[in-house]
């Protein structure tokens, strides 16, 4: 088949068929079929493929497309799988195993984990689901690595994320990959969520969001956002917070599932990724404005973090967004 890179890019296909969850299809539908007003370029094609009317929860749903549209899109994203305990339609598992043979990337969103676990696109990988499911699915299927403990688990091609809200996480970070750090962080504050969780956060955390007002790092977090090209120490945040560094380390862990200097790392780096993409500022000048010092340490923790140098993260995002036709490339 001939794939265009356009389709490649840009189209997104829904794998549904009866039985699935209607929270994680809502959160796929409203991150890649609709465009926020503050993104100029193309946005998503959102197709809906499944065999014909499905019943999704209490809904019914007439799809775009069949399931055989599927390995014509560029990623295929299957939502939540309501009944773990029943194998899931051989039409379905088949067509989204012919859509990874295609080329597609494929992402499972909770425990649609199951459906790429029966298509066999997960063997000798790691993988996550929902923490209630973990178990079941390591039993069910022993060539899979299953993580009980993260939000979700990037393998290029093939993604999983745990449950409910760990599902729009994972939607974030496709659009992140495809469109950078700045239109994902756009994209989240459409949807009032925190613009990012690593992948690696533990499922468990008290308090994924801090409240409004009444949560002890409410006022904190939105206040060290702010001050990212300054020093801050886990002390300054203590002393910010009125808290010991220890207690502080205590809530930091309930709220975000990890420690205050990771978190401000984190947080570094994203800015980092946000100033590479839309200014022209120096590595040195960037490095300054996110607080990492000098342009060898943002270099070092930008390149273990992201996985490629600033200056090649910026060329490829260039490149991206670079206006003009796009060849064609062939694919089996």
């Amino acid at each position: 088949m001939t794939r265009t890179i356009p389709d490649v890019k840009n189209t997104v296909a829904l794998a549904l068929t009866d039985g699935m969850l209607p929270f994680e299809l809502a959160m796929a539908q409203e991150v890649f079929g609709s465009a926020p007003a503050e993104v100029a370029e193309p946005w998503y094609d959102l197709v809906v493929c499944g065999p014909g009317p499905v019943r999704v929860g209490r809904f019914l749903l007439e799809p775009d497309h069949g399931l055989d549209r599927l390995p014509h899109a560029g990623t295929v994203i299957v939502p939540g799988w309501a009944d773990v305990d029943q194998a899931p339609p051989a039409a379905l598992v088949d067509a989204v195993r012919a859509a990874h043979e295609a080329g597609a990337r494929v992402a499972s969103l909770c425990t649609g984990a199951f459906v790429l676990a029966a298509a066999g696109l997960l063997d000798g990988l790691r993988a996550t689901t929902h923490w209630a499911h973990t178990q079941v699915l390591a039993d069910r299927h022993p060539r899979i690595e299953v993580d009980p403990d993260v939000l979700y688990v990037d393998n290029g091609r093939v993604l999983t994320s745990a449950g409910k809200a760990a599902a729009m996480d994972l939607c974030l970070h496709l659009v992140r990959l495809d469109r950078g750090s700045s239109i994902a962080n756009t994209v989240a504050r459409r949807l009032v969520v925190p613009p990012h969780r690593d992948g690696g956060q533990a499922q468990f955390v008290t308090t994924p969001v801090p409240a409004p007002d009444n949560h002890p790092l409410a006022a904190l977090l939105p206040w060290a956002l702010e001050r990212l090209d300054q020093p801050l120490t886990v002390e300054d945040l203590a002393r910010r917070a009125r808290m010991s560094s220890r207690n502080l380390g205590r809530h930091f862990r309930a709220a975000t599932g990890t420690t205050p200097l990771q978190w401000l790392l984190t947080q570094r780096i994203r800015h980092a990724q946000a100033l590479l993409e839309t200014t022209d500022d120096s590595v040195d000048t960037i490095a300054a404005a996110t607080g990492m010092g000098t342009a060898t340490t943002l270099r070092r923790h930008f390149h273990r973090t992201v996985g490629v140098p600033p200056d090649t993260y910026r060329r490829t995002f260039r490149a991206r967004n670079r206006p003009g036709p796009l060849p064609q490339q062939t694919s089996a």
